[in-house]
């Protein structure tokens, strides 16, 4: 006899062509900072005017980066201050107060090391698998080969007097992304800010988008983003869509969206037959509806009942179901369970133009 869990939902993205999903809570930075006057405090800011006037300058400056956006700033920067000296490390302070938070981006300081960057790497992927979080990371040099992970390689990021690496500038390019309305993509955005950054020919730029690299590059008259991709860049279940920040955005939005209805409105609120079940498919429908008429996903999206996983799982029980029709399958009772699938086209940006000019 198994034992009994707390009631979960297991919402599956299983691509065939292209599966991707919908709007998800976007616009909430998390940054982490070291600062010895403001050690082990929490800040939860909606304005770069909120930032503590006794934190020190290099990390004040950093903040109102984080603020600076794209389209739109962030809607909120959540900031963890460390003391200085202390490192990242597996179960430290500031992962488990980011464990109990709610947030997009994630940045480290701008002295984050290699090795931190991997705590913070390994951290994010766990908290993505088994809390179904949907936290990004936006680390420097770090070809983590994950969705969740933007592999950040800008260098020699020129900014007033100052020249910044890729681990001081993590932080900007996590507001950046945060402040990209759904509808677009980061690709190309103009860093207004930067005067000049380290220069790669358009080969070696092709290699690192290939790398998974989210780079910064000089198009001749200002500084702006690569091709807005993430560090995933082995394809096994997944597409290459996997590998686009913005459809990533929108799988953990539907997965957000969905699971966070569910919990609150259907687990435990109804009785568990058909009806019911198609109630919840309707919501579901009706909200893929909405994002349809968003055009964030295509309107060719699917919501049912999932009949082969129901005709497994009753199989499992010990119920014989070869005589039984695909009806009957999606009216038996499945204890605590349901089973739905869903199939859903993301509308990506444009990004890749063709034009032939004839004379």
């Amino acid at each position: 006899m198994s034992q009994l869990t707390m009631p979960s939902i297991n919402i599956s993205f299983q691509q065939a062509a292209s599966t991707a999903s919908v709007r998800s809570q976007k616009g909430t930075v998390a940054l982490i900072l070291r600062d010895a006057a403001l050690a082990d405090k929490t800040y939860t800011l909606t304005a770069s005017s909120q930032i503590p006037a006794t934190m020190g300058a290099a990390n004040q400056t950093a903040v109102k980066r984080v603020f600076l956006g794209y389209v739109n700033p962030p809607k909120k920067v959540l900031l963890y201050v460390m003391d200085a000296g202390v490192e990242i490390t597996d179960g430290c302070a500031v992962l488990t107060w980011l464990s109990t938070q709610s947030f997009d981006y994630l940045a480290g300081p701008a002295d984050l090391t290699a090795t931190e960057a991997g705590v913070i790497a390994t951290w994010v992927k766990d908290q993505r698998e088994e809390n179904y979080a949907i936290y990004k990371a936006v680390l420097p040099n770090l070809a983590s080969d994950s969705e969740a992970i933007i592999n950040f390689v800008g260098s020699g990021i020129k900014v007033g007097a100052e020249t910044l690496d890729a681990a001081a500038y993590c932080g900007r390019m996590a507001g950046l992304l945060a402040g990209t309305p759904m509808k677009i993509s980061a690709t190309y955005a103009p860093v207004s800010e930067a005067e000049d950054v380290t220069r790669l020919t358009k080969t070696a730029q092709d290699t690192a988008v290939g790398a998974g690299q989210f780079l910064l590059f000089w198009d001749g008259e200002k500084v702006k983003t690569g091709r807005a991709v993430n560090s995933l860049t082995t394809i096994t279940e997944k597409s290459d869509q996997w590998k686009k920040i913005k459809i990533v955005e929108l799988l953990d939005m539907v997965q957000h969206d969905i699971r966070s209805v569910a919990q609150d409105d259907y687990i435990g609120k109804y009785p568990n037959n058909y009806a019911s079940k198609l109630l919840l498919v309707t919501a579901i429908t009706d909200y893929l509806s909405g994002l349809g008429s968003d055009q964030l996903i295509e309107s060719d999206f699917t919501c049912a009942i999932d009949v082969d996983a129901q005709d497994a799982w009753l199989q499992a029980q010990g119920t014989d179901t070869s005589s039984m029709s695909e009806q009957e399958i999606k009216e038996a009772n499945t204890g605590t369970q349901v089973f739905l699938a869903i199939t859903i086209t993301p509308i990506d940006a444009m990004e890749d133009i063709t034009i032939t000019i004839s004379l």
